[in-house]
């Protein structure tokens, strides 16, 4: 039946027992102590308390009487006022601790009633037996004092002192009754205690027997499952008995042993075929190495012949370059004997115009000889008509006619000069100007030269650069291949590592024994 109960249930059962227990106990302890605690409290605020103003109800009751002798003894001593005061006093006292004693709480009724009956009592003592020897006291005479002394009431006051002591006495009965009543209940919790720990123990020894079977038992055979695993051997089977958590570990025991053994079987397997595979790997690698190394030396060749081509490749874009350049060079050459036939048209033109404005010049200068001709022939008449007053006026006139006559002859001449001049710039003009259209078809010739060599000039160095990443590629196609060379050298070396390791692992599962299932 335990078998299928779980260790934690087990082991919840067991704390909630021995908790209900020291529960159980520790309210017993409470209980005990508090019922000790109220008896303690009873016999210190009732019966000690009652015990004590009794007791000095009667010493003060006693004291006020012995005043009052010893007054009657000697009537004429000089602290009689005193002595009086002090049996006063003590009869308060005494009337005091009286009255606190019936405030507090009775044993039962039948103390009720005689402290009742003895309160009366007192009062009667007071009365008959205590004031008339105040009284007589205070008339100073001795024999008055000594006849109220005899005649107070003995019989009464022995009555008094009676009642304190009976009621003393139950006070103290009650409290001997509270004590064995609280040692009874003492002997009863220790009796209990003693069974409850004793219980208490008996269960904890059958919850460790219990536990014990439970756990050590499954443990010790886990232990030895564990070591014979550790040894190698896995022949052993691993038995389930219980479905707490020990039979759950026994079964995961067992699927872990079932498992290994399978993991073994399979990994002998696999070593096995990991050994076959790596040789056969191992001499595909030295096959593929050897074409790799043929492949490597054919690329070396072809990178040979590409890095030659590229060398004429680039050659001829230099050469491209150049003849650009050079074409760049007279298109520039040509351009500037254009602007400078322009600058010489130009300047065709401006003489042209010069030469035309020199014509205007000179016609100007013609018109105005003429005028000065007919000025001095006007001169030379009015000369004549003046006789011999203006001959000299007459010479004068006459040089100015002869020179207006030599300044046309001059401007005449000036003007055929001119005319020829502007003539020969004419044709001059006309030359520059195919001059300057036979440069610049020159000029658009060279251009389209230019261009035709930018475009040979860029086409080159597209095909060396083409060429370039041809010969980059193969280089590093050649670089991959020797790469390649090594690291299949190198995937042989592992493959034979592989294939050595394989049968190290085969040697290292080789110390399991798993039966027959293997």
């Amino acid at each position: 039946m335990f078998e299928k109960i779980t260790i934690r249930a087990r082991l919840a059962l067991a704390m909630s027992f021995l908790g209900v227990l020291l529960i159980a106990g520790g309210a017993m302890g409470i209980v005990g102590v508090n019922m000790t605690n109220g008896d303690l409290k009873h016999l210190y605020s009732d019966q000690l308390s009652s015990s004590r103003k009794l007791s000095e109800a009667s010493v003060a009751l006693a004291r006020s009487r012995l005043w009052l002798f010893r007054i009657a003894l000697n009537p004429d001593v000089p602290d009689v006022a005193k002595f009086v005061q002090n049996a006063r006093d003590q009869l308060d006292n005494s009337r005091k601790a009286w009255d606190a004693y019936r405030s507090l709480p009775f044993a039962d009724d039948a103390e009720a009633n005689q402290a009742n009956e003895l309160n009366g009592k007192l009062q009667n003592l007071v009365t008959t037996g205590y004031e008339p020897i105040f009284q007589a006291i205070a008339t100073r005479d001795g024999a008055s004092i000594r006849s109220a002394v005899q005649n107070s009431s003995s019989a009464l006051y022995q009555d008094v002192t009676g009642g304190i002591d009976t009621l003393q006495k139950k006070q103290a009965s009650v409290a001997a009754t509270t004590y064995e009543r609280a040692q009874a209940r003492f002997d009863w919790f220790v009796t209990i205690a003693v069974a409850g720990v004793a219980f208490a123990l008996i269960a904890a020894a059958l919850a460790w027997r219990s536990l014990q079977r439970a756990i050590g038992g499954p443990l010790q055979e886990a232990l030895a499952h564990f070591k014979a695993i550790a040894s190698g051997d896995l022949t052993a089977r691993v038995e389930v008995r219980s479905h707490d958590e020990m039979g759950q570990l026994m079964s995961g025991l067992q699927a872990m042993q079932d498992k290994l053994v399978e993991m073994i079987g399979t990994v002998r397997e696999s070593a096995s075929a990991i050994d076959t595979a790596a040789q056969e790997i191992a001499a595909g690698n030295t096959d593929l190495s050897q074409r790799t190394e043929e492949q490597a030396a054919s690329l070396e060749e072809t990178a040979s012949s590409m890095e030659q081509l590229t060398a004429t490749v680039r050659q001829n874009a230099d050469n491209a370059k150049r003849a650009t350049q050079l074409a760049g060079t007279a298109s520039d050459t040509a351009q500037r004997g254009g602007e400078v036939v322009g600058r010489v048209v130009e300047t065709m033109q401006g003489i042209s115009s010069s030469s035309s404005r020199m014509n205007e010049i000179i016609g100007t200068i013609e018109s105005i000889a003429f005028q000065t001709n007919i000025l001095a022939l006007n001169a030379a008449v009015e000369a004549a008509r003046a006789g011999d007053q203006g001959r000299g006026f007459a010479v004068v006139a006459s040089e100015v006619r002869t020179l207006a006559q030599r300044v046309a002859t001059a401007a005449g001449e000036i003007r055929g000069l001119i005319g020829e001049a502007t003539s020969r710039v004419d044709t001059g003009a006309t030359l520059v100007r195919d001059a300057g259209g036979t440069i610049d078809a020159i000029i658009r010739d060279v251009a389209r030269v230019n261009d035709i060599l930018q475009e040979i000039s860029s086409a080159s160095e597209e095909q060396s650069t083409g060429i370039g990443q041809v010969n980059t590629a193969v280089n590093q196609m050649d670089q991959v291949t020797q790469q390649n060379a090594a690291l299949v050298e190198q995937a042989s070396a592992a493959a034979q590592s592989m294939a050595h390791q394989a049968r190290g692992l085969s040697d290292a599962v080789s110390i399991f024994r798993v039966g027959a299932t293997a």
